[in-house]
């Protein structure tokens, strides 16, 4: 994907070997900065503050904090704390443990000597191939933007909502929930994208909707109650959104506010599919009531940012002093309000046998 016309991702190995590159995307839509990230305290700071977000991502970030730990101390010790400490970071995104995790397996039987260079190798393995499969995701999904582009008249657009970012900005590169609509749009298929802002933290609005430009794919802004108004109308043809974590039944967390665009979708007969990589199931449970929701700080549902007539990007309180607030950051949506899951190996049914059909090699950990 590209920035002002120029290819970018969102983290990167530097060229000196030894630290890791980010786009911080708490400064997006308004600044394009890069960040350098030095010691696992940096990386952790990094997920926490959500400088990196986005299932996917977070999962890269982590393989490399565990790095440039390693780079550091290489002892069963600091690899047990490392692991820990950038674990504690996000609870929901599963694809954090399931990256820590690879890493502590694969470091683990290592001299320490071998560790720094092994970790150092594999986070880029782990990056290179969540590229790949958000790629596969792409050219899976685009036959459903396919199918329902045949339908429309002659160059009528297919219009497709998304929630929060689950764009090439929420991975390493062309995103998860979006890569179907980039493939597409370069495919030809015209294709028109409402884009919720996604309140807290207005990631559609601060990201999605960054990237979609820089793309040049046509969309519009909307605030988050608007979906279900635009699919009474039939302007939704249907909706994509990106996943944080996926049971082995198929319940679905992702953004609050998810949940609600799924019901509306149900009740208006729109399509309402889910896309993610092999990372984000979470093969140990099978109900959504058990995934452990992350709780955020109160402040960003009580100030918005923004960039005032000076230039400056500030923060903007939007209630009353004293005002208390709750802040949860995903819901989850049951499997029997999601159409289809759309992975890197094709797309099933968002349940236990729909999963099973497209990663047999699982069925005991799923029993």
């Amino acid at each position: 994907m590209k920035i002002d016309g120029v290819p970018s991702r969102t983290i990167w190995l530097e060229s000196d070997g030894q630290t890791v590159g980010i786009l911080d995307q708490t400064r997006l839509p308004h600044e394009i900065v890069r960040v350098t990230l030095r010691t696992v305290d940096d990386a952790a700071r990094a997920i926490k503050s959500m400088q990196v977000r986005g299932a996917p991502l977070i999962g890269v970030a982590a393989a490399y904090g565990v790095a440039l730990a390693m780079q550091a101390d290489a002892s069963d010790a600091a690899l047990r704390r490392a692991v820990a400490y950038l674990a504690e970071q996000r609870p929901t995104a599963i694809n954090l443990r399931w990256a820590l995790d690879d890493l502590a397996q694969r470091l683990g039987p290592l001299a320490e000597g071998e560790r720094r260079d092994a970790a150092f190798a594999r986070a880029g393995e782990i990056a290179e191939e969540d590229v790949e499969s958000c790629r596969r995701i792409g050219v899976n999904g685009l036959e459903i933007i396919r199918a329902a582009s045949a339908k429309k008249k002659p160059g009528e657009p297919v219009n497709i909502l998304t929630h929060c970012n689950a764009g090439w900005l929420a991975c390493v590169d062309w995103g998860t929930a979006t890569s179907p609509i980039y493939h597409a749009h370069d495919a030809g298929i015209p294709v028109h994208v409402w884009v919720d802002e996604t309140r807290p933290r207005s990631q559609g609005a601060a990201l999605t909707a960054f990237e979609l430009l820089h793309h040049g794919v046509p969309h519009s802004l909307i605030v988050d109650n608007a979906g279900g108004h635009f699919m009474q109308r039939g302007d939704v043809d249907l909706v994509i959104v990106g996943t944080d974590r996926v049971t082995a039944h198929g319940d679905v967390a992702n953004k609050i506010g998810t949940y609600l665009k799924a019901l509306a979708a149900y009740d208006n007969g729109v399509p309402f599919y889910v896309a993610l990589p092999y990372s984000t199931i979470d093969w140990s449970i099978k109900n959504g009531v058990d995934i452990p929701i992350e709780e955020r700080g109160s402040e960003e549902v009580l100030s918005v940012y923004g960039r005032n007539s000076a230039g400056e990007v500030q923060a903007v309180s939007i209630s009353a002093e004293g005002t208390p607030a709750r802040n949860p950051a995903f819901d989850v949506t049951p499997s029997r309000l999601v159409s289809g899951l759309i992975t890197e190996r094709g797309v099933c049914a968002s349940s236990h046998d729909g999963l099973l059909s497209l990663y047999p090699e699982k069925r005991s950990a799923a029993e």
